[in-house]
């Protein structure tokens, strides 16, 4: 997968996972990886598919509809991807932070359902229910950091609440922000995320 992999300017343990949204690329959320953790080691990863010129790391059938088997699929893909960057890189698997907006959210989500404990910590963007029909496994203690949007189009304020009941029913430490905006990401909910990962996320050295 395309990609880049930036360096901790300190030696932190810490790696940041930037998984940006429709139409973006690997180095969208370098702003945003500087406001959570400016220390962190960065790897920032492109979405493999493309719809109609947009990269994305998933397909889906619509608007809101995913295509499950491909994002099944594409969930494998991006977890063995992590694990080859890892052993590529040096950077501590167990320390990796998933910091998703949108698409990039709902994969990083995926993730979380799929597997047991692929982050250390997640923050998800203005994220969407990634499945339904899957067992998710244990969280317990995940921290986990929501953002949304009250006046969201594309994730309606009840799939944001689904989410957080299927995260919260499976054990993890979440927090659910809401920003009085629409889809897009507001300097807020960074803040808010900034002081979560400060909380919770940026114990593990």
């Amino acid at each position: 997968m395309k990609h880049i992999f930036r360096e901790s300017p300190s030696g932190s343990a810490k790696t940041l996972l930037l998984l940006h949204g429709t139409g973006g690329n690997e180095e969208d959320l370098l702003p945003l990886a500087d406001m959570i953790d400016p220390e962190a080691a960065v790897l920032g990863v492109r979405g493999n598919v493309d719809e109609n010129g947009m990269n994305r790391y998933f397909r889906r059938l619509r608007e809101g509809v995913f295509d499950e088997e491909d994002l099944k699929f594409r969930t494998q893909e991006l977890h063995e991807f992590i694990d080859e960057a890892s052993a590529k890189y040096g950077f501590d698997r167990d320390s990796l932070t998933a910091v998703g907006y949108s698409n990039g959210a709902n994969i990083a989500a995926s993730l979380l359902y799929h597997y047991e404990r692929p982050f250390h910590s997640a923050f998800l963007f203005h994220p969407m229910v990634p499945l339904r029909s899957v067992e998710r496994p244990d969280m317990n203690g995940l921290p986990v950091f929501i953002g949304a949007g009250s006046n969201d189009p594309i994730c309606p304020p009840e799939e944001t609440e689904e989410l957080y009941g299927h995260l919260k029913e499976s054990g993890a430490n979440i927090e659910l922000y809401w920003a009085e905006m629409g889809h897009q990401l507001t300097r807020d909910e960074v803040e808010q995320a900034s002081s979560f990962y400060k909380q919770h996320a940026g114990s593990s050295s």
